[in-house]
């Protein structure tokens, strides 16, 4: 049966924490792709989004109590909202450190385990088709560079549409567009990164 939401929504607008720890577990995958194709390269490269999408979800957890139900949309909101503050603040604390006399950014994981998950895998393949091994993590860099490369409009009604999961009024909201535009602005969008996929990969040396 399809995942109803609602009874965990309802429960959670009056205050269980217990009903909103399921709904973020529900969100979980999404909200790591989300966190590491939102932080671009630079950052991808020094933040977990594993280590990220728990440090979202604790502050979710800690403000139960700010949530009023308004259906599945406004939850969405909600998490990716505080997604998006999460990363803010971690770039600038990497400007800070980047700044700071003899310190140096780490290298956090590269080649850590975030890409070899099944979740992450599954969240891009909503709007990619790599190839069959798409969770070896060279197959999942892959999607990630050519994401890297789309504009910023693209790269938003991507997220929005495919992996937060938005429906197309709220995008519209969001994008401060109509929703034909956003329609069609997430086709354009797909279009772009199909191609930059299809491209042949650099050959080595």
């Amino acid at each position: 049966m399809p995942f109803d939401p609602e009874p965990l929504l309802q429960r959670a607008s009056q205050g269980d924490a217990a009903s909103v720890a399921s709904l973020l577990e529900r969100y979980l995958p999404g909200l790591r792709a989300f966190l590491r194709l939102r932080a671009g390269k630079a950052l991808r490269a020094r933040e977990s989004a594993s280590d990220l999408a728990q440090s979202v979800c604790r502050e979710i957890l800690e403000h139960v109590d700010r949530y009023q139900y308004r259906g599945e949309a406004e939850f969405k909101n909600w998490l990716f909202t505080t997604a998006l503050r999460k990363l803010a603040h971690r770039r600038a604390h990497w400007n800070t450190q980047k700044r700071g006399a003899g310190r140096e950014w780490r290298e956090a994981d590269r080649a850590g385990n975030d890409s070899a998950e099944d979740g992450l895998a599954a969240a891009y393949a909503s709007f990619a088709t790599p190839s069959r091994h798409a969770v070896a993590r060279e197959e999942l860099a892959r999607v990630e560079a050519a994401f890297d490369q789309l504009t910023e409009a693209h790269r938003e009604v991507i997220l929005l549409a495919r992996v937060v999961g938005l429906p197309h009024k709220e995008i519209a909201a969001r994008m401060d567009r109509s929703e034909p535009a956003t329609r069609t602005l997430l086709h354009r969008a797909l279009l772009a990164l199909s191609e930059l996929l299809a491209e042949p990969k650099a050959s080595g040396g």
